[in-house]
């Protein structure tokens, strides 16, 4: 069984930093598991306290059942790939990744047959007998990721592996480890700073910030249930925008007043705001750019004007000045038109809505979602 298990996991430096605050998470057996977050939040010291580069300062960590906390990475049957490839340059891409099953001393025919076997999945078989000077970006990425199938490990552990490619390969290469990951049913534990790797190659989640674990989820219910403001913002691009609303109770019916115009809030709205005990308040209100849509006039549309009209094919962005905020709203361009089919100009004035299932509500003090 690969499971993971992290149980309230600290890192506290000398001096006092703590930059992993008390970590809780069960890794299922075969879950792909990203942890995804701004620079200097805790993740890549997560990922390092596992793999057992760094020494965990409190709390317990278990691989497969077994507590780990003080076992010698290489008794912890883990593999990890770093950003930085960190191959061999005077050897070969097949003695880089035979190197740690020669030092295991297992027969050459089976060492053999593990290193062909991994040239075959990752389609590398043409690069065995090269150096890494004399490969691309991803195939050295593809050696080292290589390097670490054939120790076919319980756990494979995965630190930024694409953030030094440029951005048509490094979305081949995603397309490359979520094949990967159909063909050899192990652990992964990923992870980026790349919201985009996370959404697409994680079964799970997990946002942080500040060495605090922010929200747990599926790429779809962190998109359409934010915990609170961060994971809102940090999710989705363009980010979501946000607007200074007031929530307004009347009776048992909840409405959202903003720019002018009023949302009445859906029927499973009214029930989650009432039962979490929510009045008439202030709020910060949310909605994602590409869930507006234009409208000329009524009582739930808001007025603004265009500061830019971006033309990106099937979509246009456009930088909206409204309710004192510059705001994204994402239009199809087979809805528009032919008058603004290429764009709207520099100060027209546009009407917009939004279905009112798709706004997010937050707590200004607190930054947490109200639903």
């Amino acid at each position: 069984m690969s499971t993971v298990t992290l149980k309230k996991l600290k890192k506290i430096y000398e001096g006092g930093f703590e930059a992993v605050h008390a970590f809780d998470l069960d890794i299922a057996d075969k879950e792909f598991i990203v942890l995804v977050g701004p620079s200097g939040c805790g993740k890549s010291t997560t990922l390092r306290m596992i793999a057992g580069l760094e020494e965990i300062s409190e709390g317990e960590l278990y691989i497969g059942e077994k507590l780990v906390n003080d076992v010698e990475p290489k008794d912890r049957d883990i593999a990890m790939v770093f950003q930085s490839y960190a191959l061999y340059p005077h050897m070969t891409v097949y003695d880089n990744m035979a190197f740690a099953l020669k030092l295991r001393k297992l027969p050459k025919e089976e060492i053999d047959a593990k290193v062909q076997e991994a040239a075959r999945i990752l389609e590398i078989t043409e690069l065995l007998d090269r150096k890494p000077k004399a490969l691309s970006g991803g195939q050295r990425q593809r050696v080292a990721i290589g390097r670490a199938i054939v120790r076919e490990p319980q756990v494979f552990l995965m630190d930024e592996p694409l953030s030094n490619l440029d951005a048509k390969l490094r979305n081949a290469m995603r397309a490359e480890i979520i094949k990967l990951r159909q063909r050899i049913d192990t652990t992964f534990i990923y992870v980026t700073h790349d919201q985009t790797e996370a959404m697409t190659l994680g079964d799970r989640i997990v946002i942080m910030k500040d060495g605090w674990v922010m929200q747990i989820g599926t790429p779809q219910e962190v998109f359409d249930h934010p915990a609170n403001l961060f994971v809102a913002t940090f999710i989705g691009a363009p980010q979501m925008n946000l607007f200074d609303a007031k929530l307004v109770k009347n009776g048992d019916a909840y409405a959202v007043e903003v720019g002018g115009a009023t949302v009445a809030l859906t029927a499973e709205q009214n029930a989650k705001l009432a039962a979490n005990g929510v009045g008439t308040m202030d709020i910060k209100m949310g909605i994602r750019p590409e869930h507006i849509q234009l409208k000329a006039e009524g009582a739930d549309v808001i007025q603004g004007t265009v500061d830019v009209s971006e033309m990106m094919g099937s979509q246009i962005h456009l930088h909206v000045n409204a309710a004192g905020k510059d705001i994204i709203l994402i239009v199809q361009t087979a809805d528009l038109d032919k008058e603004h089919r290429a764009g709207f100009a520099f100060g027209s004035q546009i009407g917009f809505t939004f279905r009112a299932d798709l706004v997010h509500l937050f707590n200004p003090e607190t930054e947490k979602n109200l639903i």
